[in-house]
């Protein structure tokens, strides 16, 4: 998929291509995706990537799909989400627990280029989806709609709506369930749209609002039982907690690119911005911050498929940590491009429409907080039952990107890990490991392995010890901190298992130290605990394999494929 839709794409500094940058950053402007864009899309049939191929789709693995939109991102990520990732937001809510009828119905939707849109939130309650009060009020066969759902992506021009309401007055997780409505089949009088919100970021997505007054819908319309709807919800956003910060790698990558293009071509002090040991340092660490976050996101989206009882851990792990380091790194970038990485024409333009997108594209359903809210209660569980004992070590698959993947099994995704990590229990061991293959025990990966290490220790008694206020959803920085240190450290646990498997299939790059040193000391630093600066030796090989592949037009990304 990758392949085919980069090459669908096409150059994106070529000035007549539908999707090149200056087509992007002028419909931006315009607060418009590219219709041109659009077109190439509909050519291409983007929605059967987001339905499973047992329904005749071509979704057979999460991260497969996630990395297969990384060519898009890359180009224009309120495209990727205006277009189409909005109806994948939408539709794992019918693939967990839809029935057949509403599978094949929103299936077929989809691959005749149809979109769907998903109707959560209430300005009122933001993410405190249990406070909501849209309801759906059962009568005599069939729901009655009444309520606002506001700042949904396409509702406009969705031919599917995925609701989700109240349809229990009482208190509790039951009180809520998802249904699937067709909006064509309404009564117009009974949905009243709301004016569009205007946004800094993802400008051409339309992102606007609806009003039911007494709207009636089938009683068929609920998806899974009725009250089942935050389960099915917080299943679902396992999956897209775990996609959406894999696919918006894509955003950074750009970023790295046209400020490694700068850097080679401004001339300062006698000699090229990419000289300067300052702007060196940055452009080093932004690359080895990409392959970080390629790294946990590709474990979360595995961990689905591979170990989906703990999966929910890493997917809120990687919607917290992933677009925070992307974040930090394409503001660190700004940096070197100084002014221009303001400007809205011209060559550069494109850097500061993504820096606008990014934190756009990071909230999706939930903003990071929620995220960690779902880690905190977990982690007394954590350290008693899985960090103190090393078990079984998580399967070499979990690393390999893009390797063939089982089946997605929607019913095993967990609420809870119930005390079981396999990827953040087997840190100290994958440090063993690390030691041991690269040799360098004495040295600064050694060092930063130690470090690490001791930080896993210390994680492991305070949450053990955390006190009860501080091991709810509603906890303290005690509580949050703890699980912000728990998603570095497992950042750094899945950054040692791609190193090792790239070592064993003896990747010349991948399998090299430097990446991996670079990876864990931006971690450690995230810590507080980095020895010193990042060796020079290490920054300068980081910065060959850097500039080959830009030179040589490949992703910067783990699968460093060939770029149109």
């Amino acid at each position: 998929m990758t392949t085919a839709l980069e090459t669908l794409l096409g150059d994106p500094w070529d000035t007549g291509n539908p999707l090149g940058y200056e087509a992007v950053v002028a419909a931006d402007e315009a607060a418009r995706l590219p219709s041109g864009g659009e077109r190439l899309l509909d050519s291409y049939g983007l929605g059967a990537e987001f339905v499973p191929a047992s329904l005749g789709g071509r979704l057979r693995d999460i991260d497969t799909m996630a990395r297969g939109l990384r060519p898009l991102f890359r180009r224009d990520g309120a495209l990727g989400l205006g277009y189409g990732v909005t109806s994948f937001m939408a539709a794992v809510n019918v693939w967990t627990s839809g029935d057949p009828q509403q599978q094949r119905w929103l299936a077929d939707t989809l691959l005749k280029g149809g979109k769907a849109a998903v109707c959560f939130h209430e300005l009122a309650h933001g993410n405190d989806f249990g406070q909501q009060e849209f309801t759906a009020r059962p009568d005599t066969g069939s729901l009655v709609l009444d309520g606002r759902k506001e700042v949904i992506n396409n509702i406009g021009r969705a031919q599917a709506l995925v609701l989700f309401a109240r349809t229990s007055p009482g208190a509790g997780s039951r009180s809520h369930s998802l249904l699937l409505v067709d909006p064509s089949a309404l009564r117009p009088a009974s949905m009243r749209p709301m004016p569009r919100f205007a946004t800094v970021g993802v400008r051409g997505c339309e992102l606007g609002g609806v009003e039911f007054t007494g709207c009636r819908v089938p009683g068929t319309s609920v998806i899974g039982p009725a009250g089942s709807g935050m389960e099915t919800a917080l299943r679902a956003f396992q999956i897209t907690r775990a996609a959406l910060p894999s696919m918006a790698l894509g955003t950074l990558d750009t970023q790295l690119r046209v400020t490694v293009r700068f850097a080679q071509e401004r001339r300062l002090y006698g000699g090229s911005v990419a000289g300067l040991p300052h702007a060196r340092s940055i452009l080093a660490h932004a690359f080895a911050d990409l392959l970080t976050t390629d790294c946990l996101t590709t474990a979360a989206c595995r961990a689905l498929h591979l170990l989906p009882g703990a999966a929910g851990l890493y997917a809120a792990a990687a919607k917290y940590l992933g677009p925070r380091i992307l974040l930090d790194a394409a503001d660190a970038l700004s940096v070197v491009l100084g002014a221009r990485h303001y400007l809205r024409e011209g060559q550069y333009a494109i850097f500061q429409k993504h820096l606008r997108d990014l934190p756009v594209l990071s909230l999706g359903h939930a903003g990071p907080l929620a995220c960690l809210a779902s880690v905190v209660p977990q982690l007394p569980g954590l350290a008693r039952q899985s960090w103190t004992t090393e078990g079984s070590p998580p399967p070499d698959s979990l690393f390999a990107a893009g390797d063939p993947l089982p089946p997605l099994r929607y019913d095993r995704l967990a609420l809870s890990a119930r005390g079981q990590d396999p990827l953040g229990a087997a840190w100290p061991a994958l440090g063993r490991a690390v030691v041991r293959e690269s040799g360098e025990g004495d040295g600064h990966l050694g060092a930063l392995v130690g470090l690490l290490t001791d930080r896993f220790t210390e994680l492991t008694r305070r949450c053990a010890e955390l006190p009860r206020k501080e091991r709810t959803v509603t906890a303290g920085p005690q509580g949050f901190g703890a699980a912000e240190r728990y998603a570095v450290l497992l950042a750094a646990a899945a950054c040692a298992g791609t190193w090792l498997h790239a070592r064993r299939r003896s990747d010349a790059f991948l399998g090299g130290t430097a990446w991996l040193t670079a990876a864990l000391h931006r971690q450690a630093a995230r810590l507080g605990a980095a020895p010193g600066h990042l060796p020079i030796t290490v920054e300068d090989e980081l910065l060959r394999e850097l500039f080959e592949r830009h030179d040589r037009r490949a992703g910067f990304d783990l699968d460093c494929l060939p770029l149109a």
